[in-house]
Order: C-alpha cells, then structure tokens, then sequence
C-alpha cells in the first residue's frame, strides 16, 4: 500500500499555525492588562508652568532657612489612622497655635494629603489621618514663616 504523504491535517493541530497566533494575541493581551493598569492608577498632571514653579522653590527655600535659624525639630509618627507631630526648638522659638502638614508621596500625586493640626500643648500636635498608604513619604510641616520636611516610611 502506498501512503500519501500530501495528507493534511486540520488547521487547528498545525504547530505552526498556532505559533503565528500566539504573538499578536500576547500583544492584545498585554495592552489590555497596560489599560486596566493605566486606569486603576491615577499619577497626577505634570506642572504647566515650570518657571512660576522654580520662583516658587525659591520662596520655599527661604522659609527652610527661617526653620533652620528658629532651631525647630519635629518628629512625625502615624500610627493606624492617627498622625503624631512633636515640634520642639532649640533656640528657644515659640511654638505656632496650628501647623499645616503635608503628606507627599514620593512617587504619586495623587495620594498627597494635607492637614491643618491645632496644637495639644507642650509641642505635641495630633489629628486623624485615615489610612495612608505604604510607600515613601515626604512630610512637610509648616507655617507661614518656616517649613520643616521630614521622610517617613510607611
């Protein structure tokens, strides 16, 4: 018996066949994971204005100046949903009624907060913060004549 070897088989048990479907649907897959991912996380707007922005750093950096001179240290602790400033000064500087902190998130904008905390006595300042995320954080506590910034890990 002779055997023919022009036989074909169905296009579904072709190797090669499934090789060449394999690429663009991997592809089609991807993207839409690179959606999903691009719309559950939001990473904020970039700045319009860099020059407004650099005279703005300019007015901060002084305030960073007028902390360092009134001798101010500060401590921030978070725990659970509470946040725990204790402010001090080395140089003997009063101690402000409120102070304004703000958490920035080193890598999203969009999770930054910011807080107005009145003053508890002897230099401790405690609010309610919610649930803050993990990640790096930059604390700045400030008012309007000094500012300090402290990193906290979350």
């Amino acid at each position: 018996m002779i055997e023919d070897s022009t036989r074909k088989l169905p296009w579904h048990r072709e190797p090669l066949v499934w090789l060449v479907i394999a690429f663009p649907l991997a592809a089609v897959i991807g993207g839409f994971a690179t959606l999903y991912l691009a719309i559950q996380s939001w990473d904020g707007l970039v700045v319009d204005d860099y020059y407004k922005k650099g005279l703005e750093i300019n007015k901060t950096l002084a305030r960073d100046e007028v902390a360092v001179q009134g001798g101010f240290v500060a401590s921030v602790v978070v725990e659970r949903d509470t946040v725990t400033v204790r402010l001090s000064s080395t140089r003997g500087s009063a101690l402000p009624p409120v102070i304004k902190v703000a958490f920035i998130h080193a890598t999203r904008a969009g999770l930054d907060r910011e807080l107005e905390i009145p003053s508890a006595g002897l230099g401790r300042y405690s609010a309610p913060i919610g649930d803050l995320p993990a990640g790096h954080w930059h604390v700045h506590i400030e008012t309007p004549e000094w500012r300090l910034i402290e990193q906290i890990q979350r």
